[in-house]
């Protein structure tokens, strides 16, 4: 090993072994054996002790270092010693909430490889897209570790009756952050008070007596980011939390054993006292072997560059991986579509033809709007691939552990600051090697600024570099003499050819209007402090159009879309407004 791996490696794993954390051996065989994990990350390190004393934990740190294993393993370290052992009638002892089904399924997989040698403890699962009638039919069985996406569960503990869990004893949020940004604040809240009261009921009415000692419910919050919603939860469902954090850094781990008392004020509203989570952890988790960088791109010539950044990448790296994050699922279906039909032939000298295959592998998408079996499928493909490109939406942003992914390409900004976060790192997980592309437009580069508020730094991309690797052997006498980026002969040639075939082709070209369409409608619902960086009327429309390969601007439909717009700017309006009179209200 090399010493720059050698000290990347130290970076991301701890010097010690995971039975000195106080594991079970079974189960550090099963780490070892079957999911190939020699040594505990620092992040397992520091959080599984804590999880196996009993404590409420809330864990911020980067993606891809381990904190599924790091509450998995404690909690089955402690069923597998339950005397008597625990059985399928005993019901729910631990449950794991996630935001998505893709999640959903990749925990699930984990459990069911460390329980290998644990096999009375059932592993099982619960999600939208399902056979309500067969996940019934498992829960009446009995489910001793249950993965389940926030609507679906509260969906069978208000009509399932046969739900057995009046043994639950560990409640788990994983991706904590990205469950509330999906809307599912009142479910959880409706979640916490339904377990809470059924559990009261039930000792109240002395019914249904477990042949386990009711144990002090233990709960676990782990995220990415920390804001004011993640905050919210952490008071009304953590008491007196440790509190672990590896800084983006990646080489400190910050722990705090008590923040101070989560109670109610005499308005019976959630306070915590002590340091807010968020100030703690101001600045965004990132692994340090990953490499940021942006380009800068007019927006009429994005495409072009997207296809020779992809065409780059594949003829430097035969075999890899790459992820491009869309903002709509209409997008990804233009793309998907283009990129695996268009082939380019392209003139050279002396009668000889050059062709260009802008997918060199195998390509997948994933988005909200396919079908659950369809999402299944691409999530198992993708992943089983040596080398492929997946399209897709921010579904595939968290949690999903997809091995060997070298590159992201961020095509479309984030629709929210902390969703950068969670699309880098799909990447450089558990001490790998990973590349971050951001592009933006030459109106957009504000939004470097915004991440450097975050501690995270963007190098700028050598784009021309790659874009004179393709220029004909007569064009390159040429090269850095051309006025804009827009006038590069590559640029120029492949635009003409990608417009033609568009436009040729009725189903792509409706496609790309469709693209359009929903890229500037999405382009409108950036939220905080983005809304002031992307901007519509920043835009040229025409030139919008043809980075989806048209040559006309297609009609945004008046009806919805300016309804939309004007409802927006009567907002932003009163916003102002408001604020205005509470400078004045405080004069």
């Amino acid at each position: 090993m090399s010493q720059k791996n050698k000290s990347e490696s130290e970076e991301i794993f701890a010097s010690c072994s995971f039975p000195s954390l106080g594991l079970h051996q079974t189960l550090c065989d099963q780490l070892q054996d079957r999911m190939g994990f020699k040594v505990p990350t620092l992040i397992q390190a520091q959080a599984i002790p804590v999880v196996l004393s009993g404590r409420h934990v809330l864990v911020n740190a980067a993606t891809g270092t381990g904190k599924t294993i790091a509450y998995l393993a404690p909690v089955i370290h402690h069923l597998q010693m339950y005397d008597p052992r625990v059985e399928r009638s005993d019901g729910t002892f631990a449950l794991v909430l996630v935001p998505t089904r893709e999640l959903c399924m990749q925990v699930y997989e984990i459990l069911q490889k460390l329980l290998h040698r644990f096999h009375w403890i059932v592993p099982g699962y619960v999600m939208g897209g399902e056979n309500r009638s067969k996940e019934k039919a498992r829960l009446r069985k009995g489910v001793s570790i249950l993965v389940a996406t926030p609507g679906r569960l509260l969906d069978h503990l208000k009509n399932t009756a046969s739900f057995l869990h009046k043994n639950l004893r560990w409640v788990i949020f994983d991706e904590a952050d990205r469950i509330l940004e999906l809307g599912f604040g009142k479910e959880i809240e409706e979640i916490l008070e339904f377990l809470g009261t059924r559990r009261c009921e039930t000792d109240a009415k002395g019914n249904g007596a477990s042949r386990h000692s009711q144990s002090q419910r233990q709960n676990l919050l782990l995220s990415a980011t920390l804001n004011e919603k993640v905050n919210n939860l952490a008071r009304i469902s953590l008491e007196n939390p440790v509190m672990i954090g590896l800084d983006e850094k990646m080489g400190m781990i910050k722990q705090t054993e008590y923040l101070g008392s989560i109670g109610r004020d005499s308005h019976g509203e959630s306070e915590l006292s002590g340091t807010p989570y968020s100030c703690l952890y101001a600045d965004y988790n990132l692994p340090a072997q990953l490499v940021q960088r942006f380009v800068k791109v007019p927006c009429g010539s994005r495409l072009v560059v997207l296809l020779s950044v992809l065409l780059n990448i594949y003829e430097m790296e035969a075999s890899t991986k790459v992820v491009v994050f869309f903002s709509t699922c209409d997008a990804v279906n233009f793309h998907y579509e283009l990129i695996s039909k268009f082939h380019w032939g392209l003139d050279v000298q002396l009668g000889e033809q050059k062709k260009y295959s802008f997918a060199k592998c195998k390509a997948f998408r994933l988005h909200g709007n396919m079908e659950h079996e369809d999402r299944r499928t691409t999530f198992q493909g993708f992943k089983s691939e040596k080398s492929a490109l997946l399209l897709c939406t921010d579904v595939a942003a968290r949690g999903l552990d997809f091995p060997e992914v070298r590159h992201i390409i961020q095509y479309d900004s984030p629709g929210e600051a902390s969703e950068y976060v969670h699309r880098v790192g799909r990447t450089a997980r558990l001490g790998e090697k990973g590349d971050a592309l951001l592009f933006l437009q030459p109106v957009e580069m504000d939004y470097l600024q915004d991440l450097t508020k975050h501690g995270v730094v963007l190098e700028e991309f050598s784009l021309l570099k790659v874009l004179d690797k393709f220029l004909m052997h007569n064009q390159k006498s040429q090269r850095g003499k051309f006025v804009s980026l827009e006038m590069h002969p590559w640029v120029l040639s492949l635009q003409r050819a990608l417009e033609s075939y568009i436009t040729a082709e009725e189903k792509l070209k409706k496609l790309a209007k469709d693209a359009f369409c929903s890229w500037i409608r999405a382009y409108t619902a950036h939220r905080g402090e983005l809304k002031r960086i992307f901007m519509v009327k920043k835009l040229h429309l025409g030139h919008v159009a043809r980075s989806f390969g048209l040559k006309e601007q297609p009609s945004l439909v008046g009806g919805s879309f300016q309804k939309q717009m004007k409802k927006r700017k009567r907002e932003q309006k009163q916003e102002g407004l408001s604020k205005r009179r509470k400078v004045k209200a405080k004069r």
